[in-house]
């Protein structure tokens, strides 16, 4: 059975840091980009940071800026998402997305594969 499965939201203050993972089962990550949306209720979901598991190359969105990292562990199957400087306007439901590829987009209607969500609220 094909899994993606996050973790690691959760309430912090504005300045604080959150470790999001994405863990995949089901089937192998190689040659798939991965990328990580946000969703805030009545909102679009926003792409905020992707990752090509072919070349490690990453593409981040103007809000992450270089506050967020991204990062895989091939052997451990599992994508990170390092958030520093968190801010108030980051608070939404982060899911984490597949798709068979070789070169990271935010198009999130072209991803195959989606995991459920984890809530990430940062107050002011």
């Amino acid at each position: 059975q094909v899994q993606l499965v996050e973790s690691g939201g959760g309430l912090v203050q504005a300045g604080g840091s959150l470790r999001l993972s994405c863990a995949a089962s089901g089937f192998s990550l190689d040659y798939y980009v991965i990328t990580w949306f946000r969703q805030v209720a009545g909102q679009g979901r926003e792409g905020v940071a992707c990752i090509s598991s072919s070349t490690e190359k990453t593409m981040l969105s103007d809000s992450a800026g270089d506050r967020f990292t991204i990062s895989i562990d091939n052997d451990k199957q599992t994508v990170y998402l390092q958030m520093n400087n968190l801010r108030p306007e980051d608070t939404g439901v982060y899911t984490c997305a597949a798709d068979y590829r070789y070169r990271c987009m935010f198009d999130a209607w072209q991803y195959h594969f989606w995991g459920q969500g984890t809530q990430v609220s940062v107050s002011a």
